[in-house]
C-alpha cells in the first residue's frame, strides 16, 4: 500500500486491503486497550499513538508486511532478546502475514511502553 494520506484512523482502515483489515483493526484496539493516556492520531501516512505530544508506538499496513514501530531505544534493549528471532529493523517489526502478527508479544510491548517512559530515537 503506497503512503496513506488518511486523515484519520478510521479511514486509514478503510484504505486496507480486505485480507488484513481484520488484523490490523484488532492491533489498534489493543493499542487503544493498553497505551491509557496516549492519543491515537495520523503520521507520516499511519496510526501512531502519542504521549505528551511525542509518537511512542505506530503501526502501518506495508506493500510486503504489516509494521509496528517501536519508537524507544530503551524498550528494543530490554526486549532484545524476543526481537532477536523477529523480521525487525531499526525500530520497525514487520509482520509479512497477517495470521503471523504476534499479539502476546506486542501486548506486552505496549505494557511497558504506557507504564515507563523513555528516549525516542
Amino acid at each position: 500500500m503506497p503512503r496513506s494520506t488518511a486523515s484519520t484512523v478510521d479511514d486509514y482502515l478503510g484504505e486496507l486491503p480486505e485480507d488484513r483489515r481484520p488484523v490490523v483493526t484488532q492491533l489498534r484496539e489493543l493499542c487503544r486497550d493498553t497505551l491509557t493516556g496516549f492519543r491515537e492520531a495520523m503520521a507520516y501516512g499511519m496510526p501512531v499513538y502519542e504521549r505528551d505530544g511525542t509518537a511512542e508506538i505506530a503501526f502501518a499496513s506495508q506493500k510486503h508486511y504489516i509494521s509496528f514501530y517501536l519508537m524507544r531505544s530503551d524498550l528494543r534493549e530490554t526486549f532484545a532478546e524476543h526481537l532477536d528471532t523477529k523480521d525487525m529493523g531499526k525500530g520497525c517489526l514487520r509482520f509479512r502475514k497477517p495470521e503471523a502478527v504476534d499479539f502476546d508479544l506486542l501486548r506486552t510491548i505496549l505494557e511497558a511502553t504506557a507504564a515507563s517512559r523513555g528516549t525516542i530515537c
